[in-house]
């Protein structure tokens, strides 16, 4: 039976982050993990589970990943992929084996296909770019240049590769074909000649400037809009800004991956926002209204009488909204009791004073602390 396509399985797009597609595994793994469903159901949840394990296994390995990406189930599969050495003559295994074969076949693999002269062209790497930002632009968005690596024509060979003055000759060994036929048995393979690696061509002295490749490496700034929203772990990609290809391949792209400052107050969580609010014991005493900050501005919460630390507060819609969500997460105020410190002898006999005279009303003014000392007598009784 055909395998199915790893993203199917984990229910995920083809260009999904590595965050979304450990969220979806996480999430299909609670579900139809063996230990949660017995019964009737349980052997067709265990191949589910079997299945997305595999998936996650392929797809969070980013060399695994690529290789899925490029020739499916073929690239990954240990059992059709040979070694140096190993399968076809000793060359790059399944995939460079067959990928001329089936290319031709079934139109080109991605990322590599025939240019003219019938010479292999090769997609560019793609180019992966952090970017840190903080909490605010990430909740409100922002326009933000960055500086990536890129490539111009070289001036002195005027991007031939050759030392001025000579000449760019023709490989004898694929004569200019970048592809050289190799027999194994009944089978007539196509591969990429040694000679010229695909290029067609050879240069015999090469540019001292940019030593043969035809092009130098400089530094271009790139506007970037970061959309409201957006979350550390996730990637903004930019077609087009990776590596240039080989031989007139298309070019790489850009992958902007976004990480979050750490802030002074709020803590992410999805969409939703947390925060500590210290509370003097008078307030958390005896009430009080307090301002509390959000990222448009203060907001007041009233604190009832007898307040405890960690009480939470929910103010709806003060959170984040995502980028895919509909409307914003919330904020939690857990409130922290701040006991007083560096307290003047005037102070300290204030607080004697109230001490003694809450434990004359016994255990009503400490509820929590009477509900204690009776878990401990029972404990040592």
């Amino acid at each position: 039976m055909a395998k199915k396509d790893y993203y199917d399985v984990l229910g995920v797009p083809k260009n999904a982050s590595e965050e979304e597609i450990k969220k979806s595994y996480r999430k299909m793994a609670m579900k139809h993990h063996p230990d949660r469903n017995q019964g009737d159901g349980s052997k067709a949840a265990e191949e589910r589970f079997k299945e997305a394990k595999e998936a996650y296994e392929m797809l969070s390995d980013a060399q695994k990943r690529a290789a899925y990406d490029q020739y499916g189930h073929a690239g990954v599969d240990p059992n059709m992929r040979g070694g140096p050495g190993e399968g076809f003559g000793g060359g790059g295994g399944f995939a460079e084996a067959f990928g001329d074969i089936f290319g031709d076949m079934f139109g080109q693999n991605p990322g590599q296909g025939r240019g003219r002269g019938g010479r292999q062209v090769y997609r560019g790497s793609d180019l992966s770019y952090a970017m840190e930002i903080t909490l605010e632009e990430a909740a409100h968005g922002k326009e933000a240049q960055i500086r990536i690596p890129s490539w111009d024509s070289c001036d002195i060979c005027q991007g031939n590769g050759a030392k001025p003055g000579t000449q760019v000759k023709t490989c004898t060994t694929c004569h200019g074909q970048g592809q050289v036929q190799m027999r194994q048995g009944f089978f007539s393979v196509q591969q990429t000649c040694p000679q010229c690696r695909g290029a067609g061509k050879l240069i015999p002295e090469p540019c001292t400037t940019c030593h043969g490749q035809g092009k130098l490496k400089k530094q271009k700034t790139l506007e970037v809009k970061i959309p409201a929203g957006i979350d550390g772990g996730m990637r903004i990609r930019s077609v087009g800004n990776g590596e240039p290809g080989t031989n007139g391949g298309p070019p790489g792209d850009l992958y902007i991956e976004i990480r979050l400052k750490k802030h002074d107050i709020f803590e992410r969580d999805g969409d939703d926002l947390h925060c500590s609010v210290p509370v003097s014991i008078v307030t958390a005493t005896l009430g009080g209204e307090i301002d509390i900050p959000t990222l448009d501005g203060k907001a007041a919460i009233d604190i009832p009488e007898g307040t405890q630390t960690g009480k939470q507060f929910r103010l709806r819609g003060k959170g984040i909204k995502g980028v895919r969500a509909s409307y914003p997460g919330d904020l939690y105020c857990h409130i922290l009791l701040e006991t007083p410190v560096k307290l003047s002898e005037h102070q300290r006999k204030l607080m004697k004073e109230l001490g003694e005279s809450l434990k004359k009303g016994g255990g009503k003014h400490s509820p929590g602390e009477d509900s204690w000392a009776t878990r401990l007598r029972n404990l040592f009784s």
